[in-house]
């Protein structure tokens, strides 16, 4: 069956649909040696599809969450700096979903499911991330945090609560520093950010700079929130 190419990619565990779409522009990739362009399609089972003159083969699908430290950039590789895949040793060649700054922890989902990473990231399905915020002083403008607008649009906070130290917020925007940027034009810095849900994932009790897969029941559940079943 005949798909779009950057679909197959994606779904071969290349990257996010997204950035395969930039790797066909860029004139990386190849169907049955000829150069392609966006639009195109082909099936993955009849054509041979190359990406920089290596053939892609399909994946099984693979699914963690990972706990990043500080102090760790998302990104598979970057001179002069620890990057998350120094500590990742799955079975399956796996991508981070999204990513978190170099100074915040937490939650990431880790994949070769182009498909669902995309859905996760696309505003659309407006999927849910949960943070624990801690301020350089005690927060006291709730009332707020209703009315946020940043770059001319207002951001919209699922919930809120305070915490022992510092409190929760839920938000499904996706905006770079988006965290930050929310506290910041209320006039707080932001001291420490962790991630610790998304969707229906939660960090729990994994160890910093560990992985586990996810359960059945978990990708299930992610999997109905994001309409692909």
């Amino acid at each position: 069956m005949e798909e779009r190419v950057q679909k197959i990619l994606a779904a071969a565990g290349v990257a996010s649909r997204r950035k395969c779409e930039e790797l066909i522009a860029q004139g990386r990739v190849k169907v049955n040696g000829k150069k392609i362009k966006l639009g195109d399609k082909a099936d993955a089972e009849l054509d041979v599809i190359t990406l920089d003159g290596e053939i892609i083969q399909q994946e099984k699908k693979a699914y963690y969450a990972f706990n990043k430290p500080k102090g760790y950039i998302t990104s598979l590789k970057q001179k002069g700096k620890k990057v998350i895949m120094d500590l990742i040793n799955t079975e399956e060649k796996v991508f981070p979903v999204g990513r978190l700054d170099e100074n915040t922890e937490g939650l990431l989902l880790l994949t070769n499911d182009g498909e669902l990473a995309n859905r996760i990231m696309h505003p659309r399905y407006q999927t849910y991330k949960t943070y624990h915020v801690v301020l350089d002083r005690k927060f006291k403008d709730y009332n707020k945090l209703t009315s946020i607008t940043l770059d001319g649009k207002k951001i919209k906070l699922k919930s809120y609560r305070k915490l022992p130290e510092g409190l929760e917020i839920i938000i499904h925007e996706g905006k770079k520093h988006i965290v930050k940027r929310i506290f910041a034009k209320l006039g707080y810095k932001v001291q420490e950010l962790k991630r610790v849900q998304i969707a229906n994932i939660k960090i729990g009790n994994l160890g910093k700079g560990k992985t586990r897969r996810l359960t059945r029941k978990e990708l299930n559940e992610l999997k109905s929130l994001l309409k692909m079943r």
